[in-house]
């Protein structure tokens, strides 16, 4: 079996429209065309204006796509919103199954109104069913909830495993001024740990807070920022975010909690369990913990591979033969078409059983198929 654990939707500009409670449809996310430049709006407030088609582009050639004058539409590619085309891309990379993850869900929302975070997240959900029932078997979709409201966070989560979700999407940010691993979310996480579903911490687009780890790095020299920004981005997101998890003491709380790290690699699991690990003996008075860090990586981690990592063998080596899987990213701009094929490339020194493991048995497991 093959399993792509990291690959993405475009969601159509009108989904909110279309899905949303009525009483919020005037204010939900949107695509707007306004004075000719098109625009991604939430409650009148712009998010992001002509630069759309780059949230997604793995079909375009980067210099065009960055030239400007082309639409969201434009970086949409049929299978990214086509569930049917999905499934013939699947067949052409000869993968199983992929996990779907939002794109414009990863954008702020930018409001306080709970109400209307609430139903955002259940437009998107139904929403993401429905595609996913359109090719049964071949997506493992997951939930979008609304962590500032913990009871209908609930609710929504108990709706989306009878649709049929296989894990939550957990943004790798403090929620209202709390760490994810927070007593205040174990109910939440002990829904999701008898239901057998992982937590996904993944990489959100953010324009401030602790989502911008290297900001004023940025600042210093923005014209640097597209390498710099998208190849150290997605671990100064995950890395504080998986780390605060264990030294919180969530998973003596909730010990059959899983956590899935997507689109950091997995390059740095070894050395930061070591980091924390040499810590331990002058801090960890300090903390709950009933065990070193390095247990929890072992027993309640994964990491998402990169197609190309060089250190994937090492990994399952250091952090365990049952903790790799890997991702296509499909399809973001900074993804590749070639990713099945290059994964393959890459573990292909492997023993057949770590190839297996990693290219989709690992993934079963964690999502309990």
């Amino acid at each position: 079996m093959i399993i792509d654990c990291d690959s993405h939707v475009m969601e159509p500009g009108d989904l909110w429209e279309r899905y949303i409670d009525p009483q919020y449809r005037d204010r939900c996310m949107k695509v707007v065309e306004v004075d000719s430049v098109e625009q991604l709006q939430v409650e009148g407030q712009v998010i992001l204006s002509g630069v759309l088609a780059m949230l997604g582009g793995a079909n375009v050639e980067r210099p065009r796509l960055f030239s400007g004058g082309l639409s969201y539409a434009d970086g949409c590619p049929p299978a990214s919103y086509d569930p049917h085309e999905r499934a013939r891309l699947l067949d052409e990379w000869g993968v199983d199954k992929g996990v779907l993850f939002p794109t414009i869900g990863i954008l702020p929302f930018m409001s306080d109104d709970l109400g209307f975070l609430n139903a955002s997240c259940r437009a998107y959900n139904t929403w993401q069913a429905e595609f996913s029932q359109e090719i049964p078997g071949r997506t493992i979709p997951i939930a979008h909830l609304n962590l500032r409201d913990l009871d209908s966070a609930s609710k929504e989560l108990e709706r989306c495993i009878d649709l049929g979700f296989k894990g939550v999407f957990l943004p790798p940010e403090p929620v209202d001024g709390l760490r994810p691993g927070h007593p205040h979310f174990d109910p939440l996480w002990q829904g999701c740990a008898e239901a057998g579903l992982p937590v996904c911490l993944h990489v959100i687009v953010r324009f401030s807070g602790a989502a911008i780890p290297f900001a004023a790095w940025h600042e210093a020299d923005p014209a640097a920022g597209m390498v710099f920004g998208f190849a150290l981005g997605g671990t100064g997101q995950i890395i504080p975010a998986a780390v605060s998890m264990v030294t919180d003491g969530v998973f003596d709380r909730v010990p059959d909690l899983k956590l899935l790290c997507v689109e950091s690699g997995c390059g740095w699991a070894a050395y930061v369990m070591d980091r924390l690990d040499e810590k331990w003996p002058h801090f960890g008075f300090l903390t709950t913990l009933k065990e070193k860090p390095s247990e929890y990586f072992r027993r309640n981690l994964w990491f998402v591979a990169e197609p190309e990592e060089r250190t994937i063998g090492t990994q399952l080596d250091l952090v365990g033969e049952d903790r790799i899987l890997w991702g296509s990213d499909f399809p973001h701009v900074d993804s590749t078409l070639d990713a099945p094929k290059l994964i393959r490339e890459t573990v292909s020194t492997l023993s057949e059983e770590r190839q297996a493991r990693v290219l989709g048995t690992n993934a079963a497991t964690v999502f309990n198929l």
